[in-house]
């Protein structure tokens, strides 16, 4: 990334200096493997020789526990999780994201602007705006959809963590309990990144393929990037 594109107007001053590292996205909805995926593909790129760093939504040293503490009551607004977690990017991308590709590293991030964007237009707000608040966003060098339908996902939640009252979307109401919230809330989070995956140019995995196959084929399409 030695010529850095954005996709709304640069408010960053970065003159003319060479950002030599990569920009790695996973996206794809909750429950889907994008996790796993990333710390297989930071263990296999180490092992190539390539420094990474993994970064992904609320991890920010600002904002990320304080996300984290106001969902636990159950009480956030869209409009002030959605600023919530544009803070949280704003900081990561400052603080982390561009000294580490300036370093030449790679940045690997567990979900990118694009989730963000889809919860909340799924939750009711203006697509436009939302392109808005983070048209400073890099384009990423490659991003890694891993696709995957709603009702595919419930196996791997029942096995892991169960249902989570903001992954099921229990804010939105859109079900009688959290297992019919879950699956029309995932469904439409569904729809919205297939959309964006038309618009941004995703690269799609099949994600109800075993794990070990998945970061088979990751791997081999980002080999095409690494030369």
């Amino acid at each position: 990334m030695t010529k850095l594109d954005f996709y709304g107007l640069n408010s960053y001053n970065l003159g003319t200096e060479a950002y030599p590292g990569k920009l790695i996205v996973i996206e794809g909805t909750d429950g889907v493997g994008r996790t796993t995926q990333a710390l297989m593909l930071k263990s296999w790129l180490e092992s190539q020789g390539h420094a990474v760093v993994h970064t992904g939504a609320a991890r920010s040293e600002l904002a990320g526990k304080g996300i984290k503490r106001a969902k636990e009551g159950h009480t956030l607004g869209r409009t002030t999780l959605c600023l919530f977690y544009a803070t949280d990017f704003a900081d990561r991308f400052e603080k982390q994201i561009l000294p580490s590709l300036k370093a030449g590293f790679i940045v690997l991030n567990d979900r990118y602007i694009y989730s963000l964007i889809a919860r909340a237009v799924v939750r009711g707000v203006d697509k436009e705006w939302l392109k808005e608040i983070y048209g400073t966003a890099l384009k990423p060098d490659i991003v890694f959809y891993l696709r995957i339908n709603a009702k595919d996902i419930i196996p791997r939640v029942l096995a892991s963590k169960g249902f989570n009252y903001w992954e099921s979307g229990m804010d939105l109401k859109l079900g009688n309990d959290l297992y019919e919230s879950f699956v029309n809330y995932q469904t439409k989070m569904i729809d919205e990144l297939d959309k964006m995956s038309k618009e941004y140019n995703f690269v799609e995995i099949d994600a109800t393929k075993e794990p070990q196959d998945v970061f088979i084929e990751i791997k081999n399409k980002l080999s095409e990037i690494l030369v």
